[in-house]
């Protein structure tokens, strides 16, 4: 691996043991072996270092969304049993200890203290609803239009940002994919009806 590749490694090690806003520049290259120059030179400041391993960490974690033993996720496309199965394997990182969900709470409150971390997960925010749609609902990413990416996309990752409040706050009341599912039925039947 080049220097650009130990940064980002060393960066993701960081964001999991100390987070965002205690990670240091100087953490960051003791734990990848390289110096202080390279961050800037390969991604111009720590803060964009860190939002790119941070996304690097979030892209990882797609096989855990499909169910990891490489089957997918149950259901048919768009179906019920879709959603529940996708939110199941979603949520079942959230219990993980040291979830790297909660990363995601510390930018909400402190995002106006990081705002080139900040503005950097905004503008992967389209890309990440663009990803979850084919899990959800079949059809490949590259596919995705904007405008579904901007609809669809944004309401799973509205979503998913809400689990990520629910799971970091308190565990014990978190909602189950199950009840999400039961959640989306009757939101479906009231909006059907008449």
């Amino acid at each position: 691996m080049g220097h650009r590749e130990d940064l980002l490694e060393g960066a993701k090690r960081c964001l999991l043991a100390k987070g965002f806003v205690r990670t240091t520049a100087r953490d960051i290259v003791k734990e990848s072996g390289t110096n202080l120059a390279s961050i800037g030179y390969h991604y111009g400041s720590k803060d964009a270092l860190l939002a790119q391993a941070y996304v690097s960490l979030v892209e990882g974690m797609g096989d855990a969304f499909e169910g990891g033993d490489g089957a997918g996720p149950a259901g048919e496309p768009g179906s019920l049993e879709r959603f529940r199965c996708v939110w199941a394997n979603i949520i079942d990182t959230m219990r993980e200890p040291g979830s790297l969900w909660r990363l995601s709470m510390e930018i909400i409150v402190m995002g106006d203290k990081l705002p080139e971390v900040r503005d950097h997960l905004s503008r992967a925010q389209r890309e990440a609803g663009r990803g979850l749609i084919p899990l959800l609902m079949g059809g490949r990413e590259e596919d995705v239009s904007d405008e579904t990416a901007d609809t669809v996309g944004l309401f799973y990752v509205t979503l998913m940002t809400g689990l990520i409040a629910q799971w970091s706050f308190d565990p014990k009341t978190a909602p189950e994919a199950d009840q999400l599912a039961e959640g989306l039925r009757q939101v479906i039947a009231a909006a059907t009806k008449g």
